[in-house]
């Protein structure tokens, strides 16, 4: 019990290093913030413009362009577009590390998004467009106020889990030195040389899962209740 007292002096107490554990997470929660909005930004437009080139095969430049960033993003790893974003992208530009984590970030997420919330547009029946039609919606009033709310209720559990995803893969955000939660820990315990700071990140990752895991499945209850 002294020795674990002891370590948790050394790693935490001693000289506020317990500092470089909420900095980092304050930056994680930033980023994942930040990369999650543009993610579904960026994925509801290409799945509307994808869906709607199925359903009718209009936007059909506008297709080819978002199934190119789809194969792009999804076929290459998100370490590898981190580090073109920030060394290729803005090599020459002086810009926030924050603000490249989230783009890049944000920019991989939109691709899973999109095909998410694709599958859930095409899952609709083609019924549901024609009674939209039928009540003198036209095809983006029908999306907004029939389609759309449909497919994002049933998509919703995947969109959690991509944002469960997100969280997790900003841990590699260190690799252009930006301090976030796994870097403050590792930079304690390159001075500590202890294992309880990636003990410590370990469980604030999983707490931080649980939390949105609890709060997706309140969504969850409070949109099939409202069904009824």
């Amino acid at each position: 019990m002294d020795s674990l007292k002891q370590e948790f002096y050394l790693n935490f107490i001693k000289e506020n290093r317990w500092k470089y554990i909420v900095d980092g997470l304050k930056t994680t929660l930033l980023v994942t913030l930040g990369a999650l909005i543009l993610g579904l930004l960026i994925g509801f437009l290409v799945a509307i413009v994808r869906s709607t080139y199925e359903k009718t095969k209009k936007l059909k430049i506008l297709n080819f362009i978002c199934n190119i960033y789809i194969t792009v993003i999804r076929g290459t790893p998100v370490v590898v577009q981190l580090l073109i974003i920030y060394y290729v992208v803005f090599g020459s530009v002086k810009i926030d590390k924050v603000l490249v984590a989230v783009l890049a970030f944000g920019l991989n997420s939109g691709a899973y998004v999109a095909e998410i919330v694709r599958s859930g547009i095409m899952s609709i029946d083609s019924g549901q467009l024609e009674a939209g039609r039928s009540l003198g919606f036209n095809y983006v009033q029908t999306m907004r106020y029939i389609i759309m709310p449909q497919a994002f209720k049933n998509v919703l559990p995947a969109l959690g889990n991509e944002f469960i995803v997100l969280l997790k893969e900003t841990s590699v955000a260190g690799y252009i030195a930006l301090q976030d939660l796994t870097k403050g820990g590792d930079i304690i315990r390159s001075r500590t040389y202890s294992y309880m700071p990636l003990i410590a990140i370990a469980l604030i990752y999983l707490i931080m899962v649980l939390i949105f895991t609890k709060l997706l499945a309140i969504l969850e209850r409070r949109l099939r209740n409202s069904e009824r």
